[in-house]
């Protein structure tokens, strides 16, 4: 039922139908699974058969899961960070999304000289630059989807300077490419020699 149909986060719970029709049955499953462990519920949070719902700071709906625009606006709002403490506040902002934002470590590339220790804080053009397209690029998130059992996944491999990103995919009915999820990362001293 976990992982099926059922998606848990500490104390909240989102249960999913493929079909509207099964709802209910997936439903009757989680509600005697809770009695038979003495789990409660707070009625105030709960929200049965809808289509669309706000989850964790994502809004989850038939098309897959996309950010909150309130997400959104925080970071569209930030002026360009003045010091280390702001520079933080935006790549936890980031972090957040990260599964959502292609290549987000490269993006975000030139911030990290800013980040190390004893180095003084100077936003440059090349921070400026990646900051603005950062925001650009959240002006139009992708929405992922969820992966379909059956389908290969398709991994696309990025390599650039000093990471790596990987949008992971699948094919739709119509043979698009649908994205399911988006990794990067930084790469280790030793991979950089190659």
């Amino acid at each position: 039922m976990l992982h099926k149909n059922v998606k848990c986060y500490v104390d909240d719970l989102v249960v999913k139908s493929k079909k509207r029709e099964d709802h209910l049955h997936d439903l009757t499953n989680v509600f005697e699974r809770l009695k038979r462990y003495q789990l409660k519920m707070n009625p105030s949070k709960y929200a049965f058969g809808v289509n669309s719902e706000k989850f964790l700071g994502f809004i989850v709906h038939q098309q897959g899961l996309e950010i909150q625009q309130a997400k959104i606006d925080v970071i569209l709002r930030m002026p360009k960070p003045q010091n280390i403490h702001e520079l933080k506040s935006l790549q936890g902002n980031l972090a957040y999304l990260r599964r959502f934002i292609s290549n987000l470590v490269s993006r975000c590339q030139p911030f990290s000289r800013l980040m190390k220790k004893d180095v003084s804080f100077e936003w440059d053009e090349a921070c400026d630059k990646a900051f603005k397209n950062i925001k650009s690029y959240l002006m139009n998130p992708p929405i992922l989807v969820a992966p379909v059992l059956g389908r290969p996944l398709i991994f696309y491999i990025a390599a650039h300077e000093r990471s790596v990103g990987i949008p992971i995919a699948q094919k739709n009915d119509e043979g698009q490419d649908n994205a399911l999820y988006y990794l990067s990362r930084t790469m280790a001293p030793n991979e950089l020699k190659y």
